[in-house]
């Protein structure tokens, strides 16, 4: 049986997972093609695949190429590229899949609401993969293709993609703002942070049962106004956190 032989435009975080999870799948990974060389060499080293830092030098005859840039970067490949004969996905979450459509009659999005750091293995079978073709045909062979990483496909529209984009871009990186700050807080005051942790896997396992806001918990859930007087005071000298700290207690109490 023939592998489905993948180029990847990309080096950074994204590039080197699906790299990667492609490669363990069986797949040929080509090219990785980076505007830096020394950077696609170490991607392409993992992978068996060929470094370019050329656009120009990514053969046309792959079976797949995977665009992992910026979204910025993605408009300038759409003018760039042209590859009439390949599967061209780029991994956005924001971005059109039309923004393609100058690169190929087969085009479409595979993205994932995962954060991805280059040095952090996962496993890839767990990985959701929203995914979108220009046309029903196009959609399945996106489909036959990323199941050869995982079973967690969803089928999005380009703007449900967006919105679960949103969404995403709540659930971890506005959490991981918070629990950063919480972190820079707790260490000011000599205090181990690690001490949280299982409060926040607590919290996490809330997914399991189904409403958050009814498990909603704390002083402004409570309307406890003596206690929530009290942390107020402990922020009087750092106004940043307390406008966090005014704005999410309104947020609760205003649901509970």
């Amino acid at each position: 049986m023939k592998k489905t032989n993948i180029s990847i435009v990309g080096s950074g975080n994204v590039a080197t997972h699906l790299a990667i999870a492609f490669h363990t799948a069986g797949c040929t990974i080509r090219q990785v093609m980076s505007r830096s060389f020394d950077h696609a060499q170490n991607l392409a080293m993992r992978v068996g695949a060929r470094p370019t830092d050329r656009v120009g030098d990514l053969d046309e005859d792959v079976d797949v190429c995977l665009l992992c840039v910026s979204d910025d970067a993605l408009y300038d490949l759409g003018l760039d590229m042209h590859m009439p004969s390949t599967l061209v996905l780029h991994t956005s979450g924001s971005t059109p899949a039309s923004v393609l459509r100058r690169v190929t009659t087969r085009y479409g999005v595979l993205w994932s609401p995962q954060t991805f750091v280059r040095d952090i293995a996962m496993d890839y079978s767990l990985l959701p993969l929203c995914i979108e073709g220009c046309n029903a045909t196009v959609e399945q062979e996106i489909e036959q293709l990323v199941r050869l990483v995982s079973s967690h496909v969803y089928h999005l529209d380009g703007e449900q993609r967006q919105q679960a984009h949103l969404a995403a871009v709540m659930v971890s990186n506005f959490v991981n703002a918070v629990n950063a700050t919480a972190q820079e807080y707790m260490q000011e005051h000599g205090l181990d942070f690690a001490m949280l942790r299982p409060l926040a896997e607590q919290t996490l396992r809330k997914w399991d049962y189904g409403d958050l806001r009814a498990q909603q918990t704390g002083p402004a859930r409570r309307h406890d106004q003596k206690t929530i007087d009290l942390q107020r005071r402990l922020l009087a000298d750092q106004p940043e956190m307390l406008r966090l700290y005014d704005h999410m207690t309104e947020l609760i109490e205003r649901n509970a």
